[in-house]
């Protein structure tokens, strides 16, 4: 696939969301959860709150490459940041 720029880090990136999708998969089943409902006001599961993480991750990567001068590393503290906030109160 010529056309297709594969670098490691873009493979890495994939191999992560990959195993990410495995795990809560295999916590779902062996740990099976009630929803639990956040400051969203909504219901959500693990797997409701890892979408929203990587949805909301996204858009702060994106921002970040349009708004900030500096390396996109802060970027991703921003985002575990995030990501903590989310899992502990969503």
């Amino acid at each position: 696939m010529a056309w297709m720029a594969w670098t490691w880090p873009t493979a890495i990136f994939f191999m992560v969301i990959a195993a990410l999708l495995i795990t809560f998969t295999v916590l779902a089943i062996r740990y099976p959860e009630t929803p639990r409902t956040g400051v969203l006001g909504i219901e959500t599961t693990r797997g409701d709150r890892l979408f929203i993480t990587l949805l909301g991750s996204a858009f702060i990567n994106l921002a970040w490459l349009g708004l900030a001068g500096a390396a996109q590393w802060w970027a991703l503290a921003v985002c575990l940041v995030y990501a903590a906030a989310v899992f502990r109160w969503v």
